[in-house]
C-alpha cells in the first residue's frame, strides 16, 4: 500500500526532515511510526498525502508514484487516505453530521449517500445519536472520534493519523486505538504516528522509528 524508495525531503533553507528513508507497509497492514519531536515524522505523512513532495527518491501510495503525479490527479489520491489530526480539526460552527459529511459533499455525492455513509461513520465509532450536536458539546475523546469518522466514511483503503491520542488520558487512548483496530480489521491499512511509547508497546504492532530524519 505505501513504498518509500530512498527518500529524503529537504526544505528551504537546507533543513533535511528525512534522509534516505526505505520502508513499505503491505495492504491491510497496521504500523506505528515512532520517534523524538522533529524526528521526521509529520513530514513522512505530508509525503503520502502530498501536502508535500519528496525532494529525492520515489514515494508509491497503492502502486501509483506520487512524485509522477499531475496537479490534477491529486485529489484522487488523497480520496485514498483517511486522514486524522491530534487536534481533530473540526468547524466548530457545523454540527457534527457535517463535519463527518464534508469529504463526501466536497466529492459530490448524493444527500440521501451522504446520510447514509454518515450514519454509519457515526455508528462505527461509537456516536449514534449525536449527529445534531455542535462539537463544542463533545468531550475531547468524542471530538477525537468526530474527526475518525470524518477520515473513514469515504472508506478509504488507507488511514493515517498524526498523534491521534497526544491530548487524551490513557483510557481513553486505548479506546481510541481500539476503533483503529477495528478498522484494519476489515481490511483498512493504517499507519499511526504517536509518542506514546508504552501504548504503542503493548499493542504489539511493528514500529517504524525515526531518528533526525533516518529510519532505524
Amino acid at each position: 500500500m505505501i513504498k518509500f524508495d530512498q527518500v529524503s525531503k529537504r526544505y528551504p533553507g537546507g533543513r533535511e526532515a528525512l534522509a534516505r528513508v526505505n520502508f513499505e507497509l503491505a495492504d491491510a497492514e497496521m504500523a506505528f511510526l515512532t520517534g523524538h519531536s522533529g524526528a521526521g515524522k509529520s513530514t513522512l505523512m505530508k509525503l503520502i498525502i502530498l501536502m508535500e513532495k519528496a525532494s529525492q527518491g520515489q514515494v508509491f501510495v497503492d502502486g501509483i508514484n506520487l512524485n509522477r503525479l499531475s496537479r490534477r490527479h491529486i485529489p484522487q489520491i488523497r480520496r485514498k487516505v483517511g486522514v486524522v489530526f491530534q487536534n481533530h480539526q473540526l468547524l466548530f460552527d457545523r454540527t457534527v453530521f457535517d463535519n463527518v459529511a464534508l469529504p463526501l459533499t466536497i466529492s459530490g455525492h448524493q444527500p440521501r449517500e451522504i446520510g447514509r455513509r454518515v450514519r454509519a461513520a457515526l455508528s462505527k465509532v461509537g456516536l449514534s445519536g449525536k449527529e445534531k450536536q455542535y462539537p463544542v458539546a463533545l468531550s475531547g475523546g468524542e471530538q477525537q472520534r468526530v474527526g475518525i469518522a470524518r477520515a473513514v466514511v469515504n472508506k478509504p483503503p488507507l488511514l493515517l493519523a498524526d498523534e491521534p491520542t497526544g491530548n487524551l488520558d490513557p483510557e481513553l487512548s486505548k479506546e481510541i486505538m481500539n476503533l483503529f483496530e477495528q478498522f484494519n480489521q476489515v481490511g483498512v491499512t493504517v499507519l499511526i504516528a504517536s509518542h506514546d511509547l508504552e501504548l504503542v508497546k503493548q499493542l504489539g504492532y511493528r514500529q517504524l522509528t525515526l531518528s533526525k530524519g533516518c529510519l532505524l
